[in-house]
C-alpha cells in the first residue's frame, strides 16, 4: 500500500473498500503482495507433499505388513525371493530381496568364502535401509522449512504493511481509523497466511517424522533377524 495513496484517501475516501481476501491482496503494496504470493505457493506445495507422503507412508506400512505375513508363514525363502524379485519392491520386501540377492551371489560364486558372506549381507541391508528411508523422507525438509520460516516471512509482510500505514498517517496527518485500517488489515493478512502455511506443515512434519522412525525401527529389526538366519545358514554349511 502506497503512503501517498492512503493519504489521498483522507481527501477522497475510497468507496466500497472491502476486506475480503482477494481485496486485501489487491490493495496491498508490491512487497506485501510478493510475501503473500510466496506464502500461498509454499502452502500449496506443502499440501501437495503432505498428500503424497500420506499415501507413501500408508503404502509402506501395508507392504511391510504383507511381507511379514509371507515371511513368517513358513514359505521357503527361495520361493519368496523368486516371487518378490520379479516385481518392484519397497521397504521390507526390498530389504529382503537385496539381502537374498547378495547371499545367492556370494554362495553361488565362491562356496569357500562363507566367512565374509554375513558381513556383505549386513552391509547390503544397511545400504538398502538408507536408500528406502531416503526415499520416504524426501521433501520432508521442505515441510520443516515452511513450518519454521513461514511465520517469520508473514511477520515481515506485517511489519512492512504497518510501516506503510504509519507513513500514510505521517503524510496525511490524520489518524482516522478509515485511513489506518486498510493498511493494518493487509499487514495482518500476511501474518495469517504465514500461520496457515506453517501450522499444517509443522503438524504433518512431526507425524511423518514419527512414521519414518517407526518404519526405520521395523527395517532394522528385520535386518537383525535376517542376519541371524544368515549366520545359522553359514554355521550349517561349515
Amino acid at each position: 500500500m502506497n503512503p501517498a495513496d492512503v493519504a489521498q484517501g483522507v481527501v477522497a475516501p475510497v468507496q466500497g473498500a472491502g476486506f475480503s481476501f482477494f481485496e486485501l491482496f489487491m490493495q496491498a503494496g508490491l512487497v506485501v503482495k510478493l510475501v503473500m504470493t510466496g506464502l500461498g505457493l509454499a502452502s500449496v506445495w506443502s499440501w501437495a507433499i503432505i498428500v503424497e507422503k500420506l499415501f507413501a507412508f500408508r503404502k509402506a506400512r501395508i507392504e511391510s505388513d504383507k511381507f511379514e505375513q509371507l515371511f513368517w508363514s513358513g514359505q521357503s525363502l527361495e520361493e519368496l525371493y523368486a516371487g518378490l524379485s520379479r516385481g518392484r519392491t519397497i521397504t521390507m520386501s526390498a530389504l529382503f530381496v537385496a539381502a537374498m540377492r547378495e547371499w545367492k551371489r556370494s554362495v553361488e560364486g565362491n562356496i569357500r568364502a562363507l566367512g565374509g558372506i554375513q558381513l556383505r549381507v549386513e552391509k547390503v541391508m544397511d545400504v538398502t535401509i538408507s536408500r528406502e528411508m531416503e526415499r520416504l523422507d524426501r521433501r520432508l525438509l521442505f515441510l520443516a522449512t515452511v513450518g519454521s520460516a513461514a511465520p517469520f516471512v508473514g511477520l515481515f509482510g506485517t511489519v512492512w504493511g504497518i510501516m506503510t500505514s504509519f507513513q500514510a498517517i505521517a503524510v496525511s496527518k490524520n489518524t482516522n481509523l478509515s485511513v489506518v485500517a486498510p493498511g493494518i488489515a493487509e499487514a495482518l493478512f500476511a501474518t495469517a497466511l504465514g500461520l496457515m502455511a506453517a501450522i499444517p506443515a509443522v503438524i504433518f512434519y512431526n507425524k511423518f517424522s514419527a512414521d519414518s522412525s517407526a518404519i526405520s525401527q521395523r527395517l532394522y529389526a528385520f535386518s537383525d533377524e535376517f542376519a541371524a538366519i544368515v549366520s545359522r545358514q553359514i554355521d550349517v554349511r561349515n
